[in-house]
C-alpha cells in the first residue's frame, strides 16, 4: 500500500463515528504482536522512525538511543524495499558524526545517525540536520 493510500486510510479510520483512538491505543499498548507488515528484524528501526514521525511535527524532543539507531540504519541500508536505498541513495557516502557508521560511495553526506536513519527511510525532515558536499545533489534527488 502506498504512503498516500495509507495516509488516506488512516484519516478515514480516525474519522469513524464514535471512534476513540486513545482507548484503542491503550487497549493494544501492552501487546507484543508485530504488525503484519513487519518482522523481528525490522521492528527496531520501525519503532524509532515512527516515534519521530509523531514527535517531530508536534515539536516534542524524542532522542533516539545511538546504539539502537546504528542497528536500525544498518538494517535499512541492507534492505532495499521499501526504502529504495540500494537503488536511489547508494550514490552517496553517508557518515554518522556521533557513532561509528559509514556506508556508500560518492559525495559525502554527514550528520547524526538518527538524522541519517530518517533520511534513508524517506523522511525529508532530516535534511536540515545534515551537511556535506553531496547534500545539495541528494536534496534534488528526493
Amino acid at each position: 500500500m502506498s504512503r498516500a493510500r495509507r495516509s488516506v486510510f488512516s484519516v478515514r479510520y480516525a474519522e469513524r463515528p464514535g471512534v476513540d483512538l486513545v482507548s484503542e491505543l491503550r487497549e493494544h499498548a501492552a501487546s507484543r504482536r508485530l504488525p503484519k507488515v513487519t518482522n523481528v528484524r525490522n521492528i527496531l528501526f520501525d519503532v524509532l522512525v515512527h516515534g519521530q514521525d509523531v514527535a517531530i511535527p508536534l515539536g516534542i524532543p524524542r532522542e533516539m538511543p545511538k546504539d539502537a539507531a546504528r542497528a536500525g540504519i544498518e538494517r535499512v541500508w541492507t534492505m532495499g524495499w521499501p526504502f529504495g536505498v540500494k537503488r536511489d541513495l547508494k550514490q552517496f557516502r553517508y557518515v554518522a558524526t556521533d557513532v561509528d557508521w559509514t556506508a556508500g560511495d560518492g559525495p559525502e553526506v554527514t550528520g547524526p545517525v538518527a538524522a541519517l536513519l530518517l533520511l534513508l527511510t524517506g523522511r525529508r525532515v532530516a535534511l536540515p540536520r545534515l551537511t556535506g558536499q553531496g547534500l545539495a545533489e541528494l536534496t534534488n534527488r528526493l
